[in-house]
């Protein structure tokens, strides 16, 4: 009877309940601002998407806020399903207060990477205006106009975080079904990311900040192995 009764409860909890409570509540607060974003698009990525920094539309916030935002519905989809399933073995391999702390600091590295990589590119960009090149204004001027959203960096972070952790453990892509140990995976990922940021090709991908958000998190585990507190759950 006290199975039971347990089952019963579960069911009227719903399926997010055995879900480890940090992952859970960032599932929640994206599944609001996806709403809220479909309500008022653009007061939404105004306020909340990340500008860069010399852009009228930056606000100091956004660093983090633009880690709630997502463009379409299979954008936030991605997210969420690969947060769900790799977000809470690592939650609960490390612990609420640590995965809450790895979950931002591979954000914000990954929008600190990004933002870096667009400094650069605004000041190629002004040298070329300098030097008379009409057509760089324009391209500087669309550099502070473009906003950036999703919590992509944050996932990568996530997803080289469990490749450390459980290095050997299998795999299998949906498309194509092809099966590689989880440290592999992230290598490939890692290695797709680079070369496609470097040569700029698939516009509107932000590869730098995912390549940010793997680099933080890569020294995120390797900081907390040094201290010897990384399976310690109550010390950061």
């Amino acid at each position: 009877m006290q199975y039971y009764n347990q089952g019963y409860d579960n069911q009227r909890r719903g399926f997010l309940s055995g879900v480890p409570k940090v992952t859970r509540n960032l599932l929640i607060i994206n599944g609001i601002m996806f709403l809220a974003t479909l309500l008022n698009q653009p007061f939404m990525v105004e306020t909340f998407a990340l500008f860069y920094p010399k852009s009228q539309f930056f606000h100091w916030w956004q660093p983090v806020t633009h880690m709630f935002m997502h463009g379409n519905f299979w954008h936030l989809f991605f997210n969420m399903y690969t947060l769900l399933i790799f977000g809470s073995v690592v939650e609960r391999t490390i612990g609420e207060k640590k995965f809450l702390v790895f979950y931002f600091v591979c954000g914000l590295g990954a929008a600190a990477l990004h933002t870096g990589i667009q400094a650069i590119q605004a000041q190629t960009f002004l040298n070329a205006v300098a030097n008379g090149t009409g057509a760089a204004a324009t391209s500087y001027m669309q550099l502070k106009m473009i906003p950036t959203v999703g919590a992509s960096g944050a996932i990568y972070g996530i997803l080289l975080g469990y490749a450390m952790l459980y290095p050997d453990s299998r795999l299998t892509l949906i498309f194509p079904p092809i099966t590689f140990r989880a440290k592999t995976m992230v290598l490939i990922f890692l290695g797709i990311e680079l070369l496609t940021g470097v040569l700029g090709t698939q516009d509107g991908v932000a590869h730098f900040a995912h390549l940010g958000g793997m680099l933080f998190g890569w020294l995120m585990i390797r900081y907390w192995k040094k201290k010897g507190i990384l399976f310690d759950r109550d010390r950061l």
